[in-house]
Parts: structure tokens; C-alpha cells; sequence
């Protein structure tokens, strides 16, 4: 949450009731009173399912062929995220005050070239605590897919990638829309990373890391959102939530939340090591916090068949809800997420 507000002055609020009373007139119906709790409500209320609907819809169009890296679709992508987290008055935190930061891809002709490779977008919320704005919470999604390949039975070649991981980079936007309508930014800072290469082998992700905008130490946890729209409505899987203080925070905002419909599970597929497989770990093998949010995969991972019509958009945004309330308790929490001795160990510390 952000910093608490000041409680209202009750001194003249009493003062005109007793006069009411003494002059035998009617009890004024005293103003609502609002506060951090209200704001949270009324912001997460902006992340909804139809917007969730459109944003996938958009990134996993066909006329974005598939977001590989690099292409020309994915190059749309990471156009139209720059363009809504401008809209949304955040801050550029990429390339020389720009949104997108460019990293060179290994083995292309212009590898020695970073404008020639395709793109991260980076945005940031300035905090309002004077000891803890210079801090920040990473929110991270991948932006990118496949691409175009073989095409399955139907003749598709499209790898559209609605799920992996359009559903995860719509509810980047939305959580950046959720808190730029609060009246107050939370304390610490928020950074929105929009990576690409993930299907690569989390280059994006690994390139921010190695070369970030600002001291490493500076983060205090990565909040990493990937296929959340798919399988059962009225549950979310929390990767890693046994290795940091995150997970405990995330089951209780869970269980505080019964609105959200979501019941928080742990990892029942540990052979696939999903830990070590998303842009989370280009954040934790640094030292950083970072909790998984994922729904699982499906007949349709990484076929052409990962299409809009097969997601669940209301599923989506109250993940994405959960995922905001979550931010929201790391951001105003003067105390940043610690690892465990179990998560100390799986990252080799």
C-alpha cells in the first residue's frame, strides 16, 4: 500500500452535529471518509477483462506475426507498449531517455549493432518516499513468441502466442494503468519491463540485468507474469513462492481478497524446474527476489494453436488484480522481500 493518509479532523465535524442537535434540526449524514484501502479498490477496478480481451487480441494478431525476435511484428509490440505506458505519464527508463532499450542478439550479423536487435521496453513510476523512491519493484513480462514456422493441420503458421505470453505482457499494461490512477504513487518506485528474446533464452531479461538503468541493489524483487489466461478459472500456480518472503505475501493478499476468486498453488510440476525457465531467473541469479505468477501450459504451448479465442480474459485480469495488490504490498513496505535458506540455495547463494 502506498503511505498511509492523514486521518480527517473530527473537531468541526462534532461541532456542527452538536449544534444541529441543539437547534433541533436533522443529523447531517456525515461525508464518507476514504482512504489508502478505497484508492487500492478503485484501482484495481480498472483492470478488467475486456481491456485484458483487447490488449491480447492486439499482441496476438495475426498482422503481428507471431512477435519472433526480431521482427517487424515484435517491433509493433514493443511500439504500442511504448506508446501506452507514455500515454499513462511513466517515464521512459530504456535507451537515452527513450522506452526501448536495445541489446545485440548473438550470432546475427548485427551483433556488435544494439540498434539492429530487437527491443525491451522499460517504464517507471517515481515513488513519493523520500528514503525509498530510489528503490524499485520489477514487474516483468515477455512481449515476444515464435514467430512463423511450420504450419499445423489447419494450415497456420502463425505462432500468435495469445497465452505465452500476450496474456502476461497485457497484464504488465494494466497493472501500470491500475497504478497511475491511484491519487498517490506507493513509496518505493515501479518499473514495467516489456522484454523479448524469452523464447530465446531470456536475452531480453538477461540483458536488462546485466545492464540496467541504475544500481542493481536498487531492486528489491521481481514480480514476473507469464500464461496466465489458460486451465482452471479459479486458481493461479506461484513459482517459487517457497524461496522468498514473496510467496507468504502473495497467499495472504490471496486469502485477504476472497473477491479474487484465486486460490494460490504451489509448483505441481517441480521436474520441469519452471523456476529457471522464465525472466524471473535473470532477476534471482542476481540476488533478487522474484515470485512466478503462471497458470500452466496446455495442448496449445508453443503451437499455432495458442489463439485469443481459447483464453480466458476473466481469469487474466483477476490475476492481474492479485499481481497489483501484490506490488502494492512490496512497494509500500519500508522492509523488501528476503530470500529463505531453500531459495538461497536454488540460485547458489
Amino acid at each position: 500500500m502506498g503511505r498511509p493518509v492523514s486521518r480527517p479532523r473530527l473537531g468541526l465535524t462534532f461541532f456542527l452535529l452538536a449544534a444541529a442537535c441543539a437547534l433541533g434540526g436533522d443529523r447531517p449524514e456525515p461525508a464518507p471518509v476514504t482512504g489508502p484501502e478505497d484508492a487500492l479498490q478503485e484501482a484495481a477496478a480498472t483492470i478488467t477483462p475486456g481491456d485484458m480481451l483487447d490488449r491480447i487480441a492486439f499482441l496476438a494478431s495475426d498482422e503481428l506475426g507471431g512477435r519472433g525476435t526480431p521482427s517487424p511484428g515484435l517491433e509493433r509490440a514493443a511500439e504500442y507498449l511504448a506508446g501506452e505506458f507514455g500515454r499513462l505519464g511513466l517515464e521512459p527508463g530504456g535507451d537515452g531517455g527513450a522506452f526501448v532499450q536495445r541489446y545485440p542478439l548473438p550470432g546475427n550479423a548485427g551483433e556488435d549493432d544494439p540498434a539492429s536487435a530487437a527491443p525491451n521496453v522499460v517504464a517507471i513510476l517515481r515513488g513519493t518516499d523520500p528514503a525509498l523512491r530510489e528503490t524499485y519493484v520489477v514487474f516483468s513480462a515477455h512481449m515476444d513468441h515464435l514467430g512463423t514456422g511450420f504450419a499445423d493441420a489447419t494450415g497456420d503458421s502463425i505462432y500468435n502466442g495469445a497465452d505465452d505470453d500476450a496474456s502476461g505482457t497485457a497484464a504488465l499494461v494494466e497493472v501500470a494503468e491500475a497504478f497511475a490512477s491511484l491519487p498517490e504513487a506507493p513509496a518505493r518506485s515501479l518499473l514495467f519491463l516489456a522484454v523479448s528474446g524469452e523464447e530465446r533464452g531470456l536475452l531480453g531479461s538477461r540483458w536488462f540485468a546485466d545492464h540496467p538503468p541504475f544500481p542493481l541493489d536498487r531492486l528489491v524483487a521481481d514480480l514476473n507474469v507469464d500464461m496466465i489466461s489458460r486451465n482452471a478459472p479459479d486458481s493461479i500456480v506461484l513459482i517459487g513462492q517457497e524461496y522468498s518472503s514473496l510467496g507468504p505475501l502473495v497467499r495472504t493478499i490471496a486469502d485477504g481478497r476472497p473477491e479474487l476468486g484465486l486460490a494460490v498453488l504451489s509448483d505441481p510440476w517441480p521436474e520441469e524446474r519452471f523456476f529457471f525457465r522464465s525472466d524471473h531467473y535473470s532477476f534471482a541469479s542476481k540476488g533478487i527476489p522474484a515470485i512466478f505468477f503462471f497458470a500452466g501450459t496446455h495442448e496449445d504451448y508453443h503451437r499455432p494453436s495458442d489463439e485469443v479465442d481459447k483464453i480466458d480474459p476473466e481469469k487474466a485480469a483477476r490475476v492481474a488484480r492479485l499481481v497489483f495488490y501484490t506490488a502494492a504490498g512490496v512497494a509500500g513496505d519500508p522492509d523488501p522481500p528476503e530470500w529463505t535458506p531453500e531459495g538461497l540455495e536454488a540460485i547458489g547463494r
